[in-house]
């Protein structure tokens, strides 16, 4: 059972770049032959549509008993304190402010962030950034599933 679930789907543009991509690859291929110009962009988009569906299909889940981030599962009695992120807060946390140590769910189309805390050093990250589109409701969830 999932109580929270959002995937970091990437935007609808990247899907036209997809389709650029292609195009461009069968006028790279024309001196080739027309067949070697459709084969050029069936592959091109069949390899970069393939790329952005799994970079976008990363989910954030929130169950009774921990908080998945991409691959990460935390137990819930691993976070600590949640900050709320906006678009210029999220920046400084992705760059200057950055920890190398700190579990990151970056996706740098999506402006607002959360940032938790992990009190006791899970892993060794002294805290987990999540790129999310709802910030403040992640932030509700985890409260509630906190108790």
């Amino acid at each position: 059972m999932h109580i929270y679930e959002e995937r970091l789907s990437v935007p609808r543009s990247w899907w036209g770049l997809v389709a650029l991509g292609g195009v461009g690859l069968a006028v790279a291929a024309i001196p080739f032959g027309a067949l070697a110009a459709a084969v050029a962009a069936a592959l091109g988009i069949a390899v970069s549509a393939t790329l952005v569906h799994l970079h976008g299909r990363v989910r954030i889940l929130v169950t009774p008993g921990s908080l998945v981030v991409g691959k990460r599962v935390i137990p819930i009695e691993a976070l600590g304190a949640t900050e709320i992120l906006d678009e210029r807060e999220a920046f400084e946390w992705r760059t200057a402010r950055a920890n190398p140590y700190a579990l990151l769910l970056l996706r740098s189309y999506v402006p607002t962030a959360l940032r938790i805390e992990l009190p006791t050093a899970w892993g060794g990250a002294p805290y987990v950034y999540v790129s999310t589109r709802q910030p403040m409701n992640l932030a509700a969830v985890l409260a509630f599933s906190r108790g």
